[in-house]
């Protein structure tokens, strides 16, 4: 009799066991990371070799943080990192506290102050 209770007991434990995993599976494969770019200087000149050495996946997160008054953010494509060009309808981030989802892929960013890409002030992110 004793066979009889423990496995009907066992498919619940096992049920209960599965829901936990796809639980934990779940908010793990759901976290995202935050990156300041630049760290503690923000969002300046020289951004260029900041990604170097650290991994970024799609749906990590880029904050920039600067002062709106001397810079902004645009988000442009192969073209417009490589000539320091707003392409039209790119998108323009004016906060100085921007959070920008990263894609998969190339995700490019520059500033798009007079002279500020030029003197390196963009970033190329590749997400996995």
């Amino acid at each position: 009799m004793d066979t009889g209770r423990g496995s009907a007991a066992q498919p619940m434990v096992l049920s209960l066991s599965f829901l936990l995993l796809l639980l934990l599976l779940s908010k793990f494969a759901g976290e995202s990371a935050t990156f300041t770019v630049g760290e503690g200087a923000g969002w300046t000149f020289d951004a260029v070799s900041w990604p170097n050495g650290k991994h970024f996946n799609a749906g990590d997160v880029l904050e920039f943080k600067y002062s709106p008054a001397a810079h902004n953010v645009v988000e442009v494509n192969a073209g417009g990192y490589r000539d320091c060009s707003t392409p039209a309808r790119a998108k323009v981030f004016e906060s100085g506290n921007d959070r920008i989802t990263l894609r998969r892929g190339a995700n490019y960013f520059i500033c798009s102050f007079s002279g500020h890409c030029e003197a390196g002030m963009k970033v190329a992110v590749i997400a996995a």
